[in-house]
């Protein structure tokens, strides 16, 4: 049997599905040597990785301490700089390649019916879960793809599997009640499988901060661990939400110059959140457009920050 096969069985089996001993053992021996050689410390989730490579641009007004920051992002150092292919290949500085081996496209059966999702990291015993939700016009490859974006899908992915999680980037029917539905059931499967207790962060770009707000505003969103908007805009209805309640940690990145969403509306939300006390951080990417937070986004100093680490 191949070692393919192997962790697609083991995988299944750890959302419901039955798998032979020696699958569990052969890939859980095999993340152990590839991913799990240096066990983070204590005192962090995510262990270091391209952090130079990934670093917030230089800061403007305001620090991450404060919660509300303006970072300089410039398109020509950070897209051209970076990119083999300026918005389509990443150069090979910002990707490493090797944290294909524990990925998988699977179809994950729900009670709310079938979910296609493209999972990395650790399948069994993960020690938490980060679930990517695109926008409109996108699919579960977006969230999985090591190029586009600088590398930054790249740089979660082994962030995630190198620090013993599960990332999951999934596809979905739509942006309302329904795709609110699988995500929750998905979540469900994935904490059913991971240790007990285990952080999940959901991180939502554009139109799928609608799933997102549905999240928040369910019995589930103040199970979460932390919500991200990515360009995208936060419902005021967050206020009186279980999340609210809960205090789940929330952080928003937006581009000034986004055509899509108007930051003015994403800075006043910040602005009550912060007048709470809220735990809300916010980077504003001056004169970023819409897609410039999925590109720009620290994604250990967030997930760090939400889960105590």
């Amino acid at each position: 049997m191949n070692a393919r096969l192997l962790r697609k069985l083991t995988f299944f089996n750890h959302f419901g599905h039955r798998a032979s001993v020696v699958a569990k053992s052969v890939l859980f021996k095999g993340l152990l040597l590839v991913f799990m050689a240096a066990a983070p410390a204590k005192s962090e989730t995510l262990v270091s990785f391209k952090d130079n490579e990934f670093a917030l641009p230089t800061v403007i007004t305001g620090s991450w301490e404060t919660g509300n920051l303006t970072v300089d992002y410039n398109k020509l150092r950070h897209i051209d700089g970076r990119d083999e292919i300026p918005e389509k290949r990443a150069s090979a500085a910002f990707v490493d390649l090797g944290v294909r081996r524990v990925q998988e496209d699977l179809k994950i059966p729900t009670i709310v019916g079938e979910v296609k999702v493209i999972a990395t990291g650790q399948s069994k015993a993960a020690r938490f879960i980060v679930i990517y939700i695109h926008g409109q016009g996108g699919s579960r490859k977006q969230g999985a793809d090591d190029f586009t974006f600088g590398g930054n899908f790249n740089r979660l992915k082994n962030l995630v599997a190198r620090s013993g999680g599960l990332y999951l980037s999934p596809d979905f029917s739509d942006f309302g009640e329904r795709g609110v539905a699988e995500i929750t059931a998905l979540i469900g499967r994935a904490r059913g499988g991971a240790v007990a207790n285990a952080p999940v962060v959901v991180a939502c770009a554009s139109q799928g901060g609608t799933i997102c707000n549905g999240l928040a505003l369910s019995p589930i969103g103040g199970t979460l661990s932390g919500l991200a908007f990515l360009g995208a805009s936060p419902d005021g209805r967050l206020l009186q939400s279980d999340a609210w309640l809960n205090r789940v940690p929330i952080y928003i990145g937006h581009g000034s110059n986004d055509s899509v969403f108007a930051i003015s509306k994403v800075e006043a939300f910040h602005k009550r959140l912060s007048a709470n006390n809220y735990p809300a951080k916010m980077v504003r990417f001056e004169t970023g457009s819409h897609g410039t937070p999925i590109r720009m986004t620290d994604w250990r100093q967030v997930i760090n920050w939400m889960v105590g680490g």
